[in-house]
């Protein structure tokens, strides 16, 4: 493991590092089949990535590295565990972003949801929004079916072709 550049100061590696965001940042990059998240927080510097492999080897062989103090070394086999989860975008009914923004499952924050998980849909139905610089483009059904899983959350950031919805 690195040690981040710059200096630190004199308070205990405990008090720099908030183990429960450092977990967060791994779920995140799991989640969303990211290969590194970054955060700066004055002096301190959390980067959470992990090794991809050839399109060939399963993504449960995907070594991660924290780069952090040495308080969260532990965390890595969380992180192991975590980056085994099965990737959605290997569903045929995966609905997927068209563009990076920020994903809307709803109007505004005190409207319904547009859909929830057992919602049955067809096309053209709205689906959820994706809000791209002050820009909200409407994400639509291309195909009729059932909601049965939504892989993102009011107000998360999303990729290019990272999958939203599951549409059987």
């Amino acid at each position: 493991m690195k040690k981040p550049s710059g200096s630190r100061s004199d308070e205990p590696e405990q008090g720099l590092v908030d183990i429960a965001a450092i977990d967060q940042l791994a779920q995140i990059v799991a989640k969303y089949d990211l290969s590194e998240v970054e955060i700066d927080r004055g002096e301190l510097h959390v980067r959470v990535a992990r090794e991809r492999g050839s399109p060939a080897q399963p993504q449960s062989t995907a070594t991660p590295q924290i780069a952090t103090t040495a308080a969260t070394r532990r965390l890595a086999e969380t992180v192991a565990e975590t980056a085994a989860v099965p990737v959605a975008a290997d569903l045929a009914g995966a609905v997927k972003s068209p563009m990076v923004g920020t994903a809307y499952l709803r109007a505004s924050p005190d409207a319904k949801p547009f859909v929830e998980i057992g919602s049955v849909v067809k096309p053209g139905d709205k689906l959820l929004l994706v809000e791209a610089m002050k820009t909200f483009n409407d994400i639509v059904a291309t195909r009729a079916g059932k909601v049965v899983n939504i892989l993102v959350t009011d107000g998360s950031p999303v990729e290019y072709a990272q999958p939203l919805m599951i549409i059987e």
